[in-house]
């Protein structure tokens, strides 16, 4: 079993995207930005999908040191949960990032004060909350293994290919995961490119995905490069 991010059809409409993703698959990511942003449950509620939601990111910030952005970005995570909660979906969020290297410090006590605001409103409304982890910018948290501590308590999601462009994919599969985005770089552009035209080792990945009895979700940028990764896993 499968399921695949609406990231492939970001540029088309939200219900253009599952209409098409339908005959394909009967789990959906929806990446809850841009023309996928969702403001209410009924339109995931006219299919029969099983969902999981990848929370607004592009304007969101968890870690800002502005205190009412940083406010406003879980007041906006909670929202997403709150639908989340209608369709029984997990939320994946980012943990968000600092301007400058010389705020990190004061951006970390930011995001572990938003993770614990964050898990007790998703505990609140009965729905998981997992972390991911980020890819290759300097200023983004949640880099490599190393980092995991910060987000101790709370479901951890591993982007592959995040962690390729950080050379530490390998040591980041030793360790528990609750969700997983697949898809494919040659290590230094977060191209979300189909599986096999990479550098990624999938037979490590699918070893992993099959310990940790998830479903793995195909994050590829185009529909045919999602088909292209289905074939290549032999899903």
């Amino acid at each position: 079993m499968f399921a695949v991010s609406t990231y492939c059809l970001h540029r088309e409409p939200l219900g253009i995207a599952l209409e098409k993703l339908a005959p394909i698959t009967g789990s959906v990511e929806v990446m809850d930005d841009g023309l996928h942003y969702i403001d209410n449950p009924e339109i995931l509620e006219s299919y029969s999908f099983s969902y999981s939601i990848h929370a607004p990111s592009r304007g969101v910030n968890i870690a800002s040191l502005l205190e009412p952005i940083r406010k406003a970005s879980v007041q906006v995570t909670d929202e997403c949960f709150a639908i989340a909660a209608e369709v029984n979906a997990p939320v994946i969020v980012h943990p968000g990032y600092f301007a400058w290297l010389e705020e990190r410090e004061m951006a970390e006590r930011q995001m572990l004060k938003s993770i614990a605001e964050l898990r007790a409103l998703a505990d609140e409304r009965g729905v998981e909350l997992t972390i991911e982890n980020l890819g290759n910018w300097d200023y983004f948290f949640l880099k490599t293994p190393s980092e995991l501590p910060l987000i101790e308590g709370t479901s951890f999601t591993l982007d592959i290919g995040h962690a390729n462009l950080n050379s530490c994919l390998p040591e980041f599969l030793k360790y528990p995961f609750a969700h997983i985005h697949i898809h494919d770089n040659d290590g230094t552009t977060d191209s979300h490119s189909p599986v096999g035209t990479g550098t990624i080792d999938f037979d490590a990945v699918m070893e992993a995905v099959r310990r940790e009895k998830v479903i793995p979700v195909i994050e590829v940028d185009t529909l045919e490069g999602v088909k292209e990764s289905i074939r290549a896993l032999g899903l």
